[in-house]
């Protein structure tokens, strides 16, 4: 059993961890070239960048949102996602096992902060799964990977854990560390293949929502004619809908060209 468990720290680590990252370069490259091409493509390139920056900044950091919609299920998020990215980075263990499979690491993390965060992690999706389990509205939506995640996710902090604290035999040693090695490589093999790619495409999120969600050039006027207000010029100030407060009076000229300024609009209408 020994020696699954050093291919699995070696190895098959290097193995995975080359796929994970290689696999979640192709998906950032792919994002934004995309990004890039609805760009180029879209006849509306106004982009307000600092709100896109004020946006990705609240949506990964989002204290401010976490008591308006569920708050315990939010927090518990909250815990559980930064928890389960702090451990497997800055565990001491773990980054004397970056540095002898990749050839580099950073400074550890104290192993009481490491403990801490250990238990909340293991806490936290316990709760969020329970929560899961137990709401009718989230269960009418889920699927089984949304059971599946939680529960692998948790393996390597609950055997991890006990490893580093438990009194074992030497059997019981060997068999959760097995389990503890092999659950993360799982892991970080089908990270770039499933919805746990999230965690390189969150930061982007605000970016393709500003730059790729552009209604068409002309689309609100079809809109318009839809509902029937196709008399309705979409560049007056008022309210579409406030049929009556609108009245087109045409221009026509023959020789020259008439320019009728809307200042509140800030636009200009040029009838030949």
């Amino acid at each position: 059993m020994d020696f699954w468990i050093q291919f699995g720290r070696g190895p098959l680590f290097a193995l995975v961890f080359s796929l994970m990252v290689l696999g979640l370069a192709r998906i950032v490259l792919l994002t934004l070239v995309g990004v890039v091409e609805a760009y180029r493509r879209s006849w509306d390139r106004i982009v307000n960048w600092k709100e896109v920056r004020r946006q990705t900044f609240h949506w990964l950091v989002p204290v401010g949102r976490l008591w308006r919609s569920r708050p315990v299920y939010s927090t518990l998020s909250m815990l559980f996602h930064v928890g389960l990215l702090l451990v497997p980075l800055f565990a001491a263990a773990h980054v004397l096992l970056w540095r002898r499979s990749v050839g580099f690491a950073w400074k550890a993390m104290p192993q009481t902060p490491t403990d801490v965060l250990t238990i909340i992690v293991l806490l936290a999706g316990a709760g969020l799964l329970l929560g899961r389990a137990t709401s009718a509205a989230a269960r009418s939506i889920s699927r089984p990977q949304e059971y599946f995640w939680p529960v692998l996710l948790l393996i390597p902090f609950a055997t991890g854990f006990a490893c580093s604290h438990a009194a074992l035999s030497a059997k019981t040693y060997q068999a959760l560390m097995l389990l503890h090695v092999y659950a993360a490589a799982l892991i970080m093999a089908l990270i770039p293949f499933t919805k746990i790619a999230h965690c390189v495409l969150t930061p982007l999120s605000q970016i393709v929502t500003a730059v790729a969600w552009k209604f068409p050039r002309g689309a609100g006027d079809r809109v318009a004619a839809t509902l029937g207000y196709a008399d309705c010029p979409s560049w007056l100030p008022k309210a579409r809908l406030d049929k009556a407060a609108h009245t087109v009076v045409p221009v026509v000229t023959t020789t020259t060209t008439a320019r009728v300024e809307i200042p509140l609009a800030k636009q200009e209408v040029t009838a030949q």
